[in-house]
């Protein structure tokens, strides 16, 4: 039993978190299975890799800050035809994220922007990924007030050092020209650094009117569609076609 305690003691100390808790179990699984040293060894240390890694990607899910989970097989592929299954599986091998490209998802509300969006956000981060979910009237907020704050100036940090930046529901709510300006100075200092993902129901065309400016808004779309993939989705509203009703 003295043994047993030193051995915990040096595990936490080592931060071997795995083997601190079940130290006993760990033991008795290599008396009952006769183990050798080495596989002794080898199943002790690939358990503390395992629980680190699974640690490392809770982390990662939470800094996402994804409001809701969607995952790519819930995605209903017969009702929105608008993008393919090669497309989808395409985009699923994650390459567009390490050459840096970005995805524009634009279309009505209901067809399944969003869903995509974190669907593909969720991959990432399952990949080891750092990805930051954020929708554009919270972004508008976050950069408005991160000189004030503390905790939102490490938001920013957090959304600057990510390799997948999610901007959801862009064009659904007015901006006016300091929060444009400051949109255009986030989407420059992410251009060529990270992907970066945006939902809208608003076209190109209407982007001017959005932003207020002309030439902001040339150079927002320039940096954006220099390496993208555009997906104009269309059809009715999945929420609305399959409402639920308590009746």
């Amino acid at each position: 039993m003295e043994k047993l305690e030193l051995i915990k003691g040096c595990a936490k100390t080592l931060k071997l978190n795995n083997l601190s808790a079940n130290a006993s179990t760990i033991i008795e699984n290599a008396d009952v299975n006769d183990l050798s040293y080495q596989d002794l060894l080898l199943d002790i240390l690939k358990s503390e890799v395992n629980l680190k890694e699974k640690k490392a990607q809770e982390r990662l899910l939470k800094n996402a800050g994804f409001p809701i989970i969607k995952r790519i097989e819930d995605f209903d592929l017969n009702f929105q035809k608008s993008i393919t299954p090669r497309q989808i599986n395409r985009l699923l091998e994650l390459e567009w994220i390490d050459r840096m490209f970005n995805l524009i998802f634009l279309g009505p509300p209901g067809v399944g922007k969003t869903h995509l969006a974190i669907a593909m956000g969720l991959k990432a981060v399952e990949a080891g990924y750092r990805v930051s979910f954020v929708s554009m009237d919270n972004l508008m907020h976050v950069l408005k007030t991160q000189d004030i704050s503390r905790k939102i100036k490490g938001k920013v940090n957090s959304i600057l050092s990510s390799s997948l930046v999610i901007i959801d529901e862009l064009g659904y709510l007015p901006i006016n020209k300091e929060e444009a300006n400051l949109f255009f100075q986030l989407i420059s200092a992410l251009h060529e650094q990270a992907s970066i993902i945006i939902t809208s129901n608003k076209g190109f065309e209407d982007w001017t009117e959005l932003l207020g400016d002309d030439a902001l808004t040339t150079a927002v779309l320039d940096r954006l569609v220099h390496k993208c993939e555009l997906f104009n989705m269309t059809g009715k509203s999945y929420r609305l076609e399959h409402r639920q009703s308590i009746f």
